[in-house]
């Protein structure tokens, strides 16, 4: 078989239809002023009676439909009536789709997400506005852990800064040379300003160097300048180098409790990650440690070394020492890594394990960027209501017993 050839439109490019068709393939064809023959007609009035009972039919149902609307059977061609089956039209699709809606499957309430959420809302319902107990005597807790990036500095300032928006009186020491709680309590630590170095090194009172925090009252703070990372190496020549801190803190409990100053309920030693002099220096001057741990392997295996160490200070320098907290930090409870460490850790310390947890959370991180806290940053955040379980648990832990 073989095709017609395609004959270009002069001008335009168009193809013409076969036959000698004026009109361009794809163009529809143009009406014709010529007269129909015979033939053509009654083909039209064929194709013309074979779609007139469908469109007949069409007519006669859409005219029965506005009549059953406008036409009532108690008043015919009332408009009131027309109104009200109307109405009853609307009303029954609307109970239509509201029963359909109630059908489709809803989403399940039980989700990690809607569980945080509530949890978030007790915390909030139960911790809002309570005041802490005070402790039978000052409470000096060391924040260590050798590995770093568990979260001590942040766990440091969240816990003081939520103990002393509780009404208690709290003193961060910071002997970080990094100075990032000092940071985070927008504590001025450039090189000139006195600092715990001061302290350790010369010998001068802390009395001289604490600061007060600007966001909380209550809340005070031992900077940590730069000076400090060559602490180490000086102190290695000193006498009772282990012990200086220990003094410096005693020395200020009892000016502060001889000058009518407020006397610290509270005093949490910020840590560097490594086990040099600075953090034995910790371990002497506290009676307790708080470990913050992160829910990943690492972190248990950075835990029995530090145990370890927290020993040997026991049995060398300080008797009373010992693991009294423990705060799981960057919790993910979408992971199974995450409850498996919880898990084998609340097994290995079922008694000092905080029941809260602290999740991973954005607005924990922006916090220090802002000179603040989380519990000023954002104190509806789940991390901040989060630091604020953690600390209500630490001070129901050591509060003074109530007489009967």
């Amino acid at each position: 078989m073989t095709s017609t050839p395609l004959e270009l439109e002069s001008g335009l490019g168009w193809p013409r239809r076969p036959g000698g068709s004026s009109a361009p393939v794809g163009w529809p064809t143009p009406v014709s002023d010529e007269p129909v023959s015979r033939e053509t007609s009654d083909a039209i009035d064929g194709e013309t009676a074979k779609t007139a009972p469908a469109e007949q039919q069409r007519r006669e149902d859409g005219a029965v439909s506005r009549e059953t609307v406008n036409e009532s059977p108690s008043h015919h061609g009332d408009v009131e009536a027309a109104d009200e089956a109307l109405a009853a039209v609307v009303s029954r699709e609307t109970d239509e789709r509201e029963e359909l809606a109630s059908s489709l499957p809803t989403a399940d309430h039980d989700t990690p997400l809607a569980r945080a959420v509530a949890e978030d809302a007790r915390k909030r319902i139960a911790l809002t506005g309570r005041v802490f107990p005070k402790p039978v005597a000052t409470r000096v807790l060391t924040v260590a852990n050798q590995k770093g990036g568990v979260g001590k500095t942040t766990t440091t300032v969240n816990v003081a800064a939520a103990l002393a928006q509780a009404g208690l009186t709290v003193l961060v020491i910071d002997i970080d040379p990094q100075g990032n709680a000092s940071t985070a309590l927008g504590i001025d630590h450039h090189a000139e300003v006195p600092s715990i170095y001061d302290v350790l090194v010369d010998g001068t009172p802390m009395a001289d160097v604490v600061q007060e925090c600007p966001d909380i009252p209550g809340l005070y703070c031992a900077p940590a300048t730069i000076d400090l990372a060559g602490a180490e190496i000086e102190l290695v020549s000193l006498v009772a180098r282990e012990t200086r801190l220990q003094r410096a803190i005693t020395a200020y409990l009892q000016h502060a409790a001889t000058a009518d100053l407020p006397v610290p309920d509270y005093v949490l030693v910020d840590c560097p990650p490594s086990l040099g002099l600075l953090t034995v220096n910790a371990f002497v001057a506290a009676q307790e440690v708080f470990i913050p741990i992160q829910c990943e392997y690492y972190a248990l295996e950075g835990l029995s070394q530090l145990l370890k160490n927290i020993e040997l200070i026991r049995n060398h320098l300080n008797p009373t020492l010992h693991v009294s907290t423990i705060l799981l930090t960057m919790y993910d409870g979408r992971t199974r890594l995450s409850a498996q460490v919880a898990e084998e850790v609340r097994n290995h310390f079922p008694d000092q394990v905080l029941r809260n947890t602290v999740p991973r959370s954005v607005r924990i991180s922006e916090a220090p960027s802002h000179g603040q806290t989380v519990m000023t940053y954002d104190p509806n955040s789940s991390g901040a209501l989060s630091y604020l379980g953690a600390a209500a648990e630490l001070a129901d832990r050591g509060a003074a017993p109530t007489s009967a």
